[in-house]
């Protein structure tokens, strides 16, 4: 129980130094929420969404899951995806991955880990797809890291494959797709320049209309 008393006296403390510099701080966070973006990570302890970039909250919506993955199927991803683009009205989806990922790692391997093994499927897809350019990398390090990217860049696409950012653009919505990673070791963001920001950027075998 001491660790948890911890958490709430940190809660006290966090409450105290807040209201200390607005004292309706937490009234104006309360009365709605205006985020500009929306955040697929992975749940990575070592990966805090805002901290990184540097907004407070309710600035930033955030969904987080093992290796950021956003399957075409998944019902909590796409609900997520529709809330903060119809509701919320986010301008940006940014989907960051990061170097160093277990995720990432275990779906290199072949040693069996239960239940996340279908949820890491989808990684292994990802290599699979691209096997020659990931083999052809002269250590595991490197192979690891380009995992990472590609996998990053997978997702985004999987994104601007649904139907509900289809239909954004379709209606002129003024949203763009990111593809970025988080050097864990640096600390630092990395753009991958895989940027989406209409329909005519999606491959023709993809688009609903």
């Amino acid at each position: 129980m001491k660790e948890l008393k911890k958490l709430f006296q940190n809660n006290r403390n966090w409450v105290k130094e807040k209201t200390g510099e607005n004292p309706n701080y937490f009234k104006s966070l309360a009365d709605a929420q205006d985020p500009l973006y929306l955040w697929f990570g992975c749940s990575d302890s070592r990966v805090p969404a805002n901290e990184i970039v540097g907004l407070e909250p309710g600035e930033l919506f955030v969904s987080r899951n093992v290796a950021n993955v956003f399957p075409h199927t998944d019902f909590n991803c796409l609900s997520v995806l529709e809330y903060a683009v119809n509701i919320l009205k986010v301008q940006h989806v940014i989907v960051c991955g990061h170097y160093g990922c277990g995720g990432v790692k275990a779906a290199m391997e072949e040693h069996p880990l239960g239940l996340v093994d279908n949820w890491l499927r989808h990684i292994r897809d990802v290599y699979a797809k691209h096997k020659g350019e990931i083999e052809a990398l002269e250590d595991n390090t490197k192979r690891y890291r380009r995992l990472v990217e590609l996998n990053v860049r997978q997702q985004v696409l999987n994104v601007c494959h649904t139907t509900i950012l289809q239909e954004a653009w379709h209606k002129k919505k003024p949203i763009t797709v990111h593809g970025w990673v988080y050097d864990l070791e640096s600390g630092y963001l990395e753009d991958l320049n895989c940027c989406y920001t209409s329909l005519e950027q999606v491959e023709s075998i993809y688009k609903m209309r």
